[in-house]
């Protein structure tokens, strides 16, 4: 789900910077795993569309609310129409409201919620994964790259920080650490499939 964006100022006091070629796949990162940002959740129309589906299992008037543990179908998608995550083909994302283990907007959209209800939100750049910056793209000494880096290559750095290689030369090696979905609006269908509140 933003991650803070490294700033030169916050890097200028690193004294030694590892970079790690990181294991993850090609496509942009599907909103589990980063830290929260504040959205407000709207269709393209500007409202909010709440729509109701068959439901698995109905469980009454029960609403996701923070603390529960949700599971939920979606589709993520860009302006453009561009999918960039779902869950199809795979078990419901499964989740605890208000944990920050989702993007924020997408805690939102869950929240209220009854099992069986879909929605589809639209979530603005400066409330998903922030506007995309200059200040994000930084240069690490070529000494500190591991053997083999290559442009396009998604690393880790030494802060837990991630990014993308731009460029490599004999002194220095470029670093796109803005997120991958920085400035995009995200448009979300959201499938709420159960609610436990063990």
């Amino acid at each position: 789900m933003a991650r803070n964006l490294v700033s030169m100022k916050a890097l200028s006091g690193l004294v030694a910077l590892t970079l790690v070629v990181a294991a993850c796949s090609s496509g942009p990162e599907s909103v589990v795993g980063d830290e929260p940002a504040t959205v407000t959740s709207t269709t393209a129309a500007g409202t909010e569309s709440t729509t109701t589906t068959e439901a698995d299992e109905v469980t009454g008037d029960q609403t996701a609310a923070d603390g529960d543990t949700v599971a939920v179908r979606y589709r993520g998608t860009l302006d453009d129409g561009t999918e960039f995550d779902s869950s199809e083909g795979r078990d419901p994302l499964t989740f605890v409201v208000g944990s920050g283990q989702v993007i924020a907007g997408f805690d939102d959209a869950v929240r209220g919620l009854a099992v069986g209800e879909s929605r589809t939100v639209r979530i603005e750049p400066e409330d998903a994964y922030g506007e995309y910056t200059e200040e994000a793209i930084i240069d690490f000494p070529a000494d500190s790259a591991p053997e083999g880096l290559q442009v396009g290559d998604a690393v880790t750095l030494g802060n837990g920080g991630r990014g993308t290689v731009l460029e490599i030369t004999d002194e220095f090696v470029k670093i796109d650490a803005n997120h991958p979905l920085a400035g995009q609006a995200l448009t979300f269908e959201i499938e709420l499939v159960s609610i436990d509140r063990a």
